[in-house]
């Protein structure tokens, strides 16, 4: 007697997930959270509504994973940066990658956690919270490295962590708007050296 053979369960996602992140990444990067619409995002992805929802949940879930693919791919450098063996090569290299970041060729100008939800209303409060709550956590990731090199002598006993770690993070930040305004690599260089002309030595 034949056996008759089980249908696969569920149908398969016919679409590159990994892929669709991106493109939806790049969406909410250069239009921020309330500029950019589900028939653009959709569109960029190349998948309906119902796929986007039954893969990555609602828009503010899409933003969300977006962010973090941000986080993980362009804005890894911050990571890396953290474990540099000195206090000025890990704010050396944190204005360095940003610079770079923000001015990738082939991608928008500026830093998705700085301009993806900076100004919105009701229906964009929980991307406007994530992306604070996303540069609260950098900074405090800086701040915990230069308790560390104060603590070991690299940083002076009466160097301030939090302000210094404050103080990179607005520069950082301020690039990304200077990025979005039209300045160049190389101007922007030119500004992170200035900003560590004065940077506290042991």
């Amino acid at each position: 007697m034949a056996t008759r053979q089980k249908a696969p369960i569920g149908r398969p996602r016919g679409f590159d997930a990994d892929e669709a992140l991106e493109q939806a990444m790049r969406v909410f990067w250069e239009q921020g959270y309330e500029g950019a619409g589900l028939t653009e995002l959709t569109n960029a992805m190349g998948i309906t509504r119902t796929s986007m929802y039954a893969a990555f949940g609602n828009k503010e879930d899409l933003f969300r994973k977006a962010l973090e693919r941000y986080t993980e791919g362009p804005a890894s450098y911050g990571a890396r940066a953290m474990r540099e063996p000195t206090a000025r090569q890990v704010a050396i290299a944190f204005l360095a990658g940003s610079v770079q970041a923000t001015t990738l060729p082939g991608c928008p100008t500026g830093c998705f956690g700085v301009q993806g939800a900076l100004a919105t209303g009701d229906p964009g409060r929980g991307a406007r919270d994530a992306l604070a709550a996303w540069r609260n956590e950098h900074t405090s990731l800086l701040r915990d490295r230069f308790r560390l090199a104060v603590d070991e002598g690299d940083l002076p006993g009466d160097a301030d962590p939090g302000v210094l770690a404050r103080y990179l993070m607005t520069v950082a930040n301020g690039i990304a708007v200077q990025a979005v305004g039209g300045a160049t690599r190389d101007d922007l260089r030119l500004v992170a050296d200035m900003a560590l002309r004065n940077w506290p030595s042991a």
